[in-house]
């Protein structure tokens, strides 16, 4: 039986290269060379009892560039220069295994890559070259502390525009300017937020501070090696898709110093709203870290479906599925022509889905542009279509909100296109395929982008929170599809600025998410969950609000 090895090609025409061993250490960092323009990592031999592998590269500074994860059904990972942003010279790879027998006590292994030439092969720095090399590099470091500028690059903060501010190029009334800023700009620093100044009723977990409270320091070089998670990462652009009554799947986002998060994939159970680290659970190849992105839950079939999203400079059209009973993923060889799109909608009806929106990446020097096309996706011949639209369709736009209503009607709200951030609303008829515009009444939300929206009854559905170009937004609005009209609802669990951020309603058990309820074992009852976001000040949340539909639809 081939033992356990993790192995690391350096450039296309290197070698293969032992990095760990079953009997060796569980932990090494290895100096990449600036001439390296693609990495290849990879396992071979018999997993046992091991749970993964995390894989990280990090610049100069220890500030991680991109992550991954090598598991038992994924076993092979790459990266290259020109999809990651922030390689832009010498890298580091540190691998660690999680699992199996391998001691935590032994030392971590340094190693270092020679560039590879045909005539001579790549061998490891003796201990001497090292210590002279490292200690050279920490005193370059200090030597370097007073000058160093706060991490630059630009966080996916913007997906058709730099971060800075233009002038509209048109007017449209009922409608915003809207800046080129989104949550924490590239030279700032951010912080992950999840200690609380104070309890507030109807929070689990980790929960943002006020705004009062909110403070400009910055957290500190992230370490290489972390504690294990209880829950997930502060983050925003994720997914969080209900499965059932009490289980929902968070895929996905983007957090602190405009880092994709090493924890992509959990599971939440609001029996006893715990959480529960998913990745490893599945078995297939498992969907590119990615922010922008939809997934979208088939009870029919009972498969999750992701589409679409965005990495730095990468853009998705790919559709990933997770078979939720079998727990493996897979990626569908579709048929039929569809776009790289981030932000956009995704709606499912009668098993299938509907795209619509988003933005999708041009040719420099051009601006990357927003859609305003709707394209299909049948599942059962895994085949994208454009249907024949009527009416008044929506202006291109990303970032707007889509809910189905009565299995009937889908409504779409907001968005932006720059420099235009939008507070119109339309409806499509899925019966005759036809656009219209909603005429609407009371006091409608400002124009926004980002926002939460999800179906609270047959004829209401909710709208919090999103981005108007300028800053986050905390406010929160119910829309009556009989009556066309909007009511704004003010609740304390509802008052943190985000966008960004998830919004679901399932059932929960009260006495978890409302501590006044008495554990009697009929407190069951459905809940509107908000998790995650960020606020524009580089702080990006990990809390999870609970708040009673019922108390809701109350204040109607």
């Amino acid at each position: 039986m081939e033992e356990f090895g993790v192995y690391a090609v350096f450039g296309i025409n290197g070698p293969p290269q032992m990095l760990l061993s079953a009997d060796g250490s569980c932990r090494v960092s290895v100096a990449v060379p600036s001439s390296v323009r693609q990495v290849v990592l990879f396992s071979s031999g018999q997993w046992g009892e091991r749970i993964c592998v995390n894989a990280e590269l990090s610049d100069a500074d220890r500030i991680p560039i991109t992550i991954g994860k090598l598991t038992p059904y994924n076993k092979c990972l790459s990266w290259e220069q020109w999809e990651e942003e922030t390689w832009t010279g010498t890298v580091t790879l540190n691998v660690s295994v999680e699992g199996g027998n391998l001691s935590k006590s032994e030392p971590e292994l340094i190693l270092a890559v020679k560039e590879y030439t045909p005539k001579e092969m790549m061998a490891p720095l003796s201990a001497r070259e090292l210590n002279s090399r490292r200690k050279r590099r920490r005193t370059a470091e200090e030597e370097g502390d007073d000058d160093k500028a706060k991490m630059g690059g630009e966080e996916n903060v913007c997906p058709n525009g730099s971060k800075e501010k233009t002038s509209p190029v048109r007017k449209v009334k009922g409608q915003a300017k809207i800046s080129q800023r989104l949550f924490a700009s590239g030279a700032e620093a951010s912080t992950t937020k999840g200690a609380a100044n104070g309890e507030t009723q109807g929070i689990v977990g980790r929960t943002p501070p006020q705004s009062a409270a909110r403070t400009k320091s910055r957290q500190a070089k992230a370490p290489t090696q972390a504690a294990a998670l209880v829950s997930p990462s502060g983050r925003w652009g994720q997914t969080l898709c209900p499965i059932d009554a009490q289980t929902a799947i968070l895929i996905g986002g983007q957090g602190a110093r405009m880092q994709f998060c090493k924890d992509p994939m959990w599971k939440l159970c609001t029996e006893d709203t715990s959480w529960v680290a998913a990745e490893t659970l599945a078995e297939g190849p498992t969907p590119e870290a990615r922010i922008g992105h939809t997934a979208i839950y088939d009870p029919e079939s009972r498969r999750i479906f992701v589409f679409g999203g965005s990495k730095n400079k990468k853009w998705f059209n790919d559709v990933h599925i997770l078979d939720t009973q079998s727990w493996k993923w897979s990626m569908v060889e579709a048929q039929g022509k569809v776009p790289p799109l981030a932000y956009h909608s995704c709606s499912m009806f009668r098993g299938e889905l509907f795209v619509l929106g988003g933005v999708f990446p041009r040719p420099n020097p051009e601006p990357d542009g927003c859609s305003d096309s709707l394209y299909i996706f049948d599942p059962n011949l895994s085949i994208w279509y454009q249907p024949i639209v009527t009416g008044d369709k929506p202006s291109p736009r990303s970032g707007h909100s889509a809910c189905v209503m009565q299995e009937r009607y889908i409504y779409v709200f907001g968005g932006w296109d720059t420099p235009v951030c939008y507070n119109d609303m339309y409806m499509l008829d899925l019966g005759l395929m036809e656009f219209s515009v909603v005429k609407m009444s009371g006091k409608a939300p400002s124009p926004r982008s980002w926002h939460g929206s999800v179906v609270l009854s047959d004829t209401t559905f909710l709208i919090h929170g999103g981005y108007n170009g300028n800053n986050a937004l905390s406010d929160t609005f119910i829309f009556d599809t009989e009556t066309n009209r909007w009511t704004e609802v003010t609740l304390p669990q509802l008052s943190v600025p985000r966008a960004g951020h998830s919004i679901i309603t399932m059932e929960t058990a009260g006495h978890h998410c409302f501590p006044e309820e008495e554990k009697d074992g009929s407190s069951a009852r459905r809940t509107l969950l908000v998790f995650g976001g960020g606020d524009n000040e580089g702080n990006f949340y990990s809390d999870l609000t609970c708040v009673a539909v019922e108390e809701l639809l109350d204040a109607l």
